[in-house]
């Protein structure tokens, strides 16, 4: 598929303007390996090294859905992988916003550094670290893929005071699970 077809199939799915301007506006190409650049926007997962996807493109939509982002805000992804879900929450909370990624496999870190450099996104940072839940601001929302390896929910955590409450749960995905950084 090429990014024309992408585009019109999620708009056929009904993903909001700023959800399709944004995946117009980021050429996925740059976030995946050199060897699956011919697949760089077929609806699918593909590996970016140690053990790592670049997640499929309507999965990735429906998060950004569910995060309902608005300009200016500020975010935070935890398992950034390759930079490209970075990339298209830049697009969507614009210059005004910030966004940081945490992505505890200091390779992948690095590659997503250089791959959102050239793509001229100034307002996001890439962090080599693994983070804590207690890092939302009160009423921050998290979106996260939950549940055994192979069937897991997306599943969108708001803070509330001291209490984490669950919004909603979206069944169906399949994510790579979190892995240790590897270094002792």
């Amino acid at each position: 598929m090429d990014k024309a077809g992408l585009l019109q199939k999620l708009k056929k799915m009904g993903f909001s303007k700023k959800i399709i301007n944004a995946f117009s506006d980021v050429n996925r190409g740059d976030f995946v390996p050199e060897e699956f650049k011919n697949q760089a926007y077929d609806d699918t997962a593909l590996p970016i090294g140690k053990g790592q996807t670049i997640s499929q493109p309507y999965t990735i939509a429906v998060m950004l859905s569910e995060l309902n982002l608005k300009s200016g805000q500020n975010v935070l992804e935890i398992g950034s992988g390759s930079g490209y879900v970075l990339a298209l929450i830049s697009k969507i909370i614009g210059k005004k916003g910030r966004v940081f990624g945490l992505e505890v496999v200091k390779d992948l870190a690095k590659k997503s550094r250089e791959s959102l450099a050239s793509g001229n996104h100034r307002n996001v940072e890439i962090h080599a670290i693994n983070p804590l839940l207690e890092q939302l601001k009160d009423n921050g929302i998290l979106v996260a893929p939950i549940g055994p390896r192979f069937q897991q929910d997306i599943v969108v955590i708001q803070k509330q005071g001291k209490e984490f409450v669950t919004k909603s749960k979206i069944p169906g995905f399949i994510f790579v699970p979190f892995v240790d950084s590897g270094e002792d």
